[in-house]
This record gives C-alpha cells, structure tokens and sequence, in this order.
C-alpha cells in the first residue's frame, strides 16, 4: 500500500482519500468566480475540512479549454495567502495545483505540503525546483495545451500512450533527484481526450497501476459527464459519484472533487462493503 511523506507529515493511502477542489479563479469551469473572494475562498475550506477533506488543493490558473494564461504576480496574490490560512487554521494536507516554478517554491514556503501539475513538470526549471523543494509531487497526462487540448485529440492506445508519457516523465523525474517514493500519477481526464477517450481510460484504469504508484483521480463535474447526461456542471453530482466510485474500486488512490461530503459518503459504504466480504 502506498503513502506520502512531506517533512513530517504522512499521508496514508490504505483506502482513497478525498482531495477537495479550492479554485481561487474567476474563470474556473464548474466554480469560476465563486470563491475568488478571499473570505469566501476561506470559508469554502473550513467547510471541506469538516466533511472530511483530507487534502484542499488550491488552485490560482484556471486550465478549463481555452482558458487564457494567468501572470505570475496574479497567481501568487491568489493562491499564498489562501495558502497561509489554511495551513494556519487546519491541520489537512495542502496542494498547489500550479506549473510555475516560482509559485510552487513560495506556495510550498507558505505551508502547502505537495504539487498538483497539470504539465507534469516540463515548464523550465519545474523538474528542477520540484527536486530542491523534496515534496510530493502528482504528475498529469494532458495531449497538447490547456488552450488547444481539445481540438481533436488521437491516440493509438489511450491507456498505452498514456503510460508511456508516464514512464518518460517518470525518467527526467528520477533523473533531476526527485525521489520515485514522492510521485504520484493523474492520467487527466478531460485534458486532450474526447469522450470515448474519457470512459476508456475510466474503464482501463487499473491497467495503470502497474507503474506501481499511488493514482490521483479528477473528473468531478467534468464534460464527459455533461456530455453524456447533458447536465450543466451544477447538475453533475450523480455523474461525479458514479465516476468516483468507479475509479476507486479500481484503485484510485486521491479523489480531487467539488462535492466533498457527498464523496466521503459514497467511501464510507464502499470501506463498510469490502469490510463484510473480508469477515464472510
């Protein structure tokens, strides 16, 4: 079984955990504006910590498709300060979902225990501060760039080409001293993957736990559930729990989703299941 170490805190991954979504963005797809306030942003924290919220990943970039680049300077007057408050006020583990070399070094200055890269570490200089910094770090698979990665997406084997990207990463990683025990994977849904594409790797995923590393999981209130159900994303929680229970009895590690309680809940009863079927 797999756990995390930042500094003097462990993170065991027995059974997934919930990590819940703070976007201090005001273009974020599913919340985009709704906690850009800083209050309201704090508040949105304190109340995932209590419905059980073992992670809170902050982000201050939106990486929706299309989304426009954010400034330095902009990022870090969103995310630090959120950051701060968090670290202050919780004892939870804390994640900058961010590529930028700068903002990973001043978030995790501030108190954040771990980096959640959509880019997966091939902005210059990320591989390297990511080393120096010596905590966890979840690589993402995205097909192209936030602005483009929809715009007709191939693969020859999803889940394949997909591990193969890993394995490449997992490479410059080992190869800059990032320690393997300190890495963990998210194959990226919605990013550079059409709707096929989405549910093939839902229903391969356990394929990708061969590369024997913990799985971070986000497809909380994404398209490929409002395609299919033709739901706005507000109206996207069944879908999301659907597809979180699924990712998890498939080994999914970390659950990055919205709906916090709803997703501790759905664990609840899958933990008490499998607990039977280990006393019968």
């Amino acid at each position: 079984m797999f756990q995390i170490c930042s500094g003097q805190r462990t993170l065991e991954l027995t059974s997934p955990v919930v990590m819940g979504i703070l976007n201090v963005t005001p273009d974020s797809f599913s919340d985009g504006g709704q906690f850009s306030s800083f209050d309201l942003a704090c508040q949105h924290a304190d109340a995932m910590v209590e419905q059980g919220a073992k992670i809170i990943d902050i982000g201050g970039e939106s990486t929706r498709p299309g989304a426009a680049d954010v400034t330095l300077t902009d990022e870090l007057n969103r995310v630090i300060p959120l950051i701060q408050y968090v670290a202050s006020h919780h004892d939870v583990w804390i994640s900058i979902d961010t590529s930028k070399p700068k903002v990973m070094e001043q978030a995790i200055l501030a108190g954040a225990h771990m980096i959640n890269d959509v880019r997966a570490l091939q902005e210059p200089d990320a591989v390297e501060v990511a080393a120096k910094l010596n905590v966890p770090v979840c690589l993402m698979h995205m097909q192209g760039r936030p602005r483009t990665m929809q715009h007709a997406p191939e693969y020859q084997d999803v889940i394949g080409d997909i591990a193969v990207f890993f394995e490449q990463r997992l490479a410059s990683c080992l190869k800059a001293g990032i320690k393997r025990e300190h890495i963990l994977l998210d194959p990226g849904f919605g990013f550079g993957k059409t709707l096929v594409h989405n549910y093939e790797i839902l229903n391969r995923l356990a394929e990708l736990k061969a590369l024997e590393l913990p799985l971070l999981i986000g497809l909380s209130r994404k398209s490929m559930m409002g395609s299919l159900l033709n739901r706005a994303p507000q109206e996207r929680l069944a879908g999301s729990l659907a597809g979180a229970i699924l990712a998890a009895q498939q080994g999914a590690n970390i659950l990055r989703v919205h709906d916090v309680a709803e997703t501790v809940d759905i664990l609840k009863v899958m933990s008490a299941t499998e607990e039977f079927n280990q006393l019968a």
